[in-house]
């Protein structure tokens, strides 16, 4: 008969292999949950372990590290939500969505867009003629190319950079919210 292994020897293993795959890269999350231990919520493509908000934004900014948006967020969604970058033009998987329902922001979930302002601008992103609720955007003069001169936008919720908007819309508002694919998680409405 053999013995069975101590629950105590077995958490410490789980949690090491876990802070070891962290270390290479590797997401830490299946040695984590099978240790006890609740890991921050990743957000996911599908949003799984993110909270939606379907809401206008109530004031309560979200603040974390950088170590912590890591963890959180994909290296690509880093690289667009936290340093302002831009995903190649016709790349993202919700440039062609058409399906009813709602834009949250990728790292916090609050609502940003309708499906009912999308429109097809021609330009590879995603792009809105009007926000879902205007007091959960920030608009930030953009000066980073040299020879232009942009509105940035942001969740107000998180600061993370969702993409730029423009004034070369449709009607009614002549807007176009130029969004990055991956700074969006799309709920369907039902």
């Amino acid at each position: 008969m053999m013995a069975r292994p101590n629950k105590f020897i077995i958490t410490m293993l789980l949690l090491t292999v876990g802070a070891f795959s962290f270390y290479l890269g590797a997401s830490p999350d299946f040695a984590v949950a099978s240790a006890s231990v609740s890991p921050v919520p990743r957000p996911s493509p599908t949003g799984i372990g993110l909270a939606m908000i379907d809401a206008e934004f109530d004031g309560k900014k979200i603040e974390r590290t950088v170590s912590e948006w890591r963890n959180l967020l994909t290296p690509d969604e880093f690289q667009i939500l936290r340093e302002a970058g831009t995903e190649r033009a016709y790349s993202g998987p919700l440039n062609k969505n058409k399906k009813k329902g709602s834009y949250h922001c990728a790292g916090c979930g609050l609502v940003v867009f309708r499906s009912s302002a999308k429109y097809d601008s021609g330009t590879g992103w995603p792009s809105f003629y009007r926000p879902a609720f205007k007091k959960n955007l920030i608009e930030k003069i953009d000066r980073s190319l040299p020879s232009e001169e942009r509105v940035e936008i942001e969740c107000a919720r998180c600061g993370s950079h969702l993409g730029h908007v423009f004034d070369d819309g449709p009607r009614p508002t002549g807007l176009r919210y130029c969004i990055n694919s991956l700074a969006l998680r799309f709920v369907e409405k039902k």
